[in-house]
């Protein structure tokens, strides 16, 4: 978690979901009260009842600034489990002058996802790929070979990693991504950030 004072300087806040490993309790505390938190509609009564006074539901499209804010869908897993993982978003940022960004969010690769990057064509795509999965099931984010998927259906993009090496249920590890990607002929397009590292584009 950032320190506090530099919370106090955001602008706003893009939440795709709000189970504990996206919103706990000391981001609930932490994060200034008054600023802008954009969510989807799911989401909206928990905020307020944890006191953020600014919120903004995202439907379908929202425009924030000078960027257009589309929300997407996605797959956080499947079988049984996928129903009990509560609503999940992603979003589409698109501004004038700057890439267009897909932030996929908590999903696994599937139709949805496809649908997507055909419709959008992203330049940057953030993936959620830590290859998280419980004692039973399948993954409930994307495993290494979801992440070559969505290469193969976006080659015009850079792809960002995730969502990794931060809690115990996330299997799969930055440096097991990228062995697997080093494979392919994609692997000078992924980016896997570090702990509070910065990537400019």
């Amino acid at each position: 978690m950032a320190p506090t004072n530099f919370l106090q300087e955001i602008d706003a806040v893009l939440l795709t979901h709000t189970l504990r490993d996206h919103l706990d309790d000391a981001a609930i505390r932490q994060l200034p009260k008054n600023k802008p938190i954009l969510c989807q509609p799911a989401d909206e009564e928990m905020l307020r009842k944890s006191g953020f006074l600014n919120i903004c539901p995202i439907d379908n499209t929202f425009h924030w600034e000078e960027i257009t804010i589309t929300r997407t869908g996605g797959q956080h897993g499947t079988g049984e489990i996928a129903p009990k993982m509560a609503p999940v978003s992603g979003y589409v940022l698109n501004t004038k002058d700057e890439p267009m960004l897909y932030i996929a969010g908590d999903t696994i690769y599937c139709k949805e996802i496809e649908d997507i990057l055909t419709k959008h064509q992203p330049s940057l795509i953030v993936v959620n790929a830590g290859g998280a999965r419980f004692n039973i099931g399948d993954p409930i984010t994307m495993t290494e070979e979801d992440v070559v998927k969505v290469f193969r259906k976006a080659p015009y993009a850079n792809i960002i990693a995730v969502h990794m090496e931060a809690i115990n249920h996330c299997l799969l590890s930055r440096a097991d991504l990228r062995n697997h990607l080093e494979q392919t002929d994609l692997s000078n397009q992924l980016f896997i950030p570090l702990d509070g590292e910065t990537l400019e584009f």
